[in-house]
């Protein structure tokens, strides 16, 4: 890509730098860690680049780990850190016993470095960790939107005379967000997800596993796509699979620690409900989940079957980046009790609470907000806002604290 995207995470790790030792960006390979690291290196943050994915510095560090920071003179930025080994880990941690200073390691890292315990307990306390995902669509664009502080804030974006249709979103999500991806259609595109997800299934989740589980990976990730946006009931997939429960939920965990997919939990709102608990689990990634499925364009705007769970899949993991750089923390969540469903909750850590419910129609009827509707009622004040986000050309009010919203809301200011 020719244009620099500025990330949305890059203010979060500065302000990281200044009171926390060891910073660690991670997140799946090609969403722009590295990139964005050494900007950082360049211009706000003067440090000593060790790049492991070079195979003499590798090498290096895996011989003599302490030899390797030994020379620091100040910060250092290390890139897929993973690389370096439990031992290098370690005497990162001895370093930052030694001088307590913020800012002194930048750590990268696509398999997720927390995935054991060993790691884990290394940097617990001296840490902050920060998830780069891919390309928000608001990143793409240049805008500074951000729903989930427009849903506790009952602030929607008032959209006027947005796409209508299915046009409004079908390029949108059959592109995804990996930088990589912006600038290739077609044939190209294609070519470039399944050398993706070869390296993924691979490379990365060799460094968390056993190479024996690899082989049944992509079939359960092909599975997990033409689930998502529904109930992910491990039983049924383990059947499917051939496989034991236990070990297909052991194989989700490494999926989701290779940031390849996101499990979201049942809300539950109060003891003794009925709420389901079972997550739905999403590809991480909309351009990636459409090339699991099969979906171009064209199919997307035609099958009704793939358009709603992409669409929703699009939207949630849009709202789950959101999340990561609001000003209100919260936790998301999809709800079903009984037959009311809505497809992502959000609770803030003061118990307040907001809702979207996703729809791929230009045209809605009250139905389509019943079961926002009918959480307002019971929460009261805890109820910030719902959203219905849809493919029509404007915003327009529900009812109290209820707006219909188009989608392009998720990227325009």
């Amino acid at each position: 890509m020719s244009r620099i995207i500025e990330r949305r995470a890059r203010r979060t790790i500065l302000e990281a730098l200044g009171d926390t030792r060891v910073v660690v960006v991670v997140g799946a390979r090609q969403v722009g860690k590295s990139t964005l690291a050494l900007a950082l290196v360049d211009h706000d943050f003067p440090a000593t680049v060790i790049n492991l994915d070079e195979r003499a510095k590798r090498e290096a560090v895996l011989a003599d780990p302490a030899g390797a920071l030994a020379d620091l003179d100040g910060a250092a930025f290390i890139d897929e850190v993973q690389r370096g080994g439990n031992d290098l880990l370690l005497e990162i941690k001895a370093a930052v016993d030694r001088d307590t200073r913020p800012g002194r390691f930048l750590l990268t890292g696509s398999a997720n470095l927390l995935a054991t315990r060993r790691t884990f307990e290394a940097l617990t306390g001296r840490m902050e960790v920060i998830r780069l995902s891919p390309l928000t669509q608001a990143e793409i664009e240049g805008s500074s939107a951000n729903i989930v502080d427009a849903l506790f804030a009952d602030e929607p974006t008032r959209v006027q005379d947005a796409l209508k249709g299915r046009r409004a979103f079908v390029e949108r999500v059959v592109r995804g967000g990996y930088p990589e991806v912006l600038g290739r259609t077609g044939r190209r595109r294609e070519t470039w997800f399944t050398s993706y997800l070869e390296a993924s299934l691979s490379r990365d989740l060799r460094e968390l596993s056993d190479a024996h589980k690899l082989r049944e990976m992509p079939r359960l990730l092909q599975l997990i796509a033409a689930q998502s946006a529904n109930l992910f009931v491990v039983s049924s997939i383990a059947k499917r699979l051939g496989l034991d429960h236990r070990t297909v939920r052991a194989y989700c965990d490494l999926l989701e620690a290779a940031f390849l997919i996101h499990r979201i939990p049942g809300w539950r709102p109060g003891i003794g409900a009925r709420e389901a608990r079972t997550p739905k689990v999403h590809v991480v990634d909309s351009g990636l989940l459409c090339h699991l499925l099969g979906a171009d364009v064209t199919r997307l705007s035609g099958d009704d079957q793939v358009t709603g769970k992409a669409l929703e899949s699009f939207v949630a993991m849009e709202v789950a980046r959101h999340a990561d750089w609001a000003q209100v923390d919260t936790r998301l969540f999809h709800y079903r009790s009984g037959r009311r469903e809505i497809d992502l909750v959000l609770e803030s850590r003061g118990g307040e609470i907001a809702c979207i419910e996703v729809k791929a129609a230009a045209s809605f009827g009250p139905r389509d907000w019943r079961a926002m509707e009918a959480l307002r009622d019971e929460r009261g004040e805890s109820f910030r806002s719902g959203f219905l986000l849809y493919a029509g050309e404007r915003t327009l009010p529900l009812g109290d604290r209820l707006w219909a919203v188009p989608i392009s809301a998720l990227w325009l200011e």
